[in-house]
């Protein structure tokens, strides 16, 4: 999927007749770029568990397995009408193995590309968090410069705006992890002493 999502931006941009504002078209390919990267990140091994997952993760897999394992279970239930000795007679022991081999293995796999797509979506939060705390500063530059020009403009009242004064002040954020840490902790000993009290 992200696949066909980074191919299909792509060529939504190369066409000619792309009508996208020019920000936009930066924010798809810095997008695009982000995805293509991690792609590139990602060994030959990495790559084909990817691919693996992919499969198994189809709806013509799973019919493909039930139709195996009733096959399997139909076989060797019929092998003594045919005069053959069933390979695994029931309780059918080896397509249990099987299938709980499959199932290790087929979590496994999952497990793996799982820890690929944590180290990405760590990397999406971390350039969100940092856009964020860039855009606060911004703002709080704007509301600086707007509060300059109204007490040098000459037409307008000179007043102290104490909101406006607080808000030109971009915020810490070192200081606002130490303030939100300890309400997260308050938040959830509250959650605990009322959780007993609800009947």
């Amino acid at each position: 999927m992200r696949r066909a999502f980074v191919s299909g931006a792509v060529r939504n941009l190369d066409s000619p007749t792309s009508v996208l504002p020019e920000h936009v078209e930066e924010t798809i390919r810095a997008t695009v770029k982000l995805y293509a990267d991690h792609r590139r990140a990602a060994t030959r091994v990495q790559l084909v568990v990817a691919r693996m997952v992919d499969l198994l993760g189809r709806p013509g897999c799973i019919g493909l397995l039930i139709a195996a394992v009733l096959c399997w279970i139909g076989g060797n239930l019929l092998a003594p009408a045919f005069g053959y000795t069933p390979i695994d007679a029931p309780p059918f022991s080896w397509l249990e193995l099987v299938v709980s081999l499959m199932a290790l293995c087929i979590t496994a796999l999952i497990l793996t590309t799982q820890r690929r797509d944590d180290q990405l979506a760590e990397h999406r939060e971390q350039m969100t968090l940092e856009l964020a705390i860039l855009s606060e500063q911004k703002l709080a530059k704007i509301i600086q410069l707007l509060e300059e020009s109204r007490r040098d403009n000459p037409l307008l009242d000179n007043r102290v705006d104490a909101s406006a004064d607080a808000m030109a002040m971009p915020a810490d954020p070192l200081s606002l992890g130490h303030t939100i840490k300890p309400s997260h902790v308050d938040t959830a000993q509250i959650s605990r002493q009322v959780s007993p009290a609800i009947p």
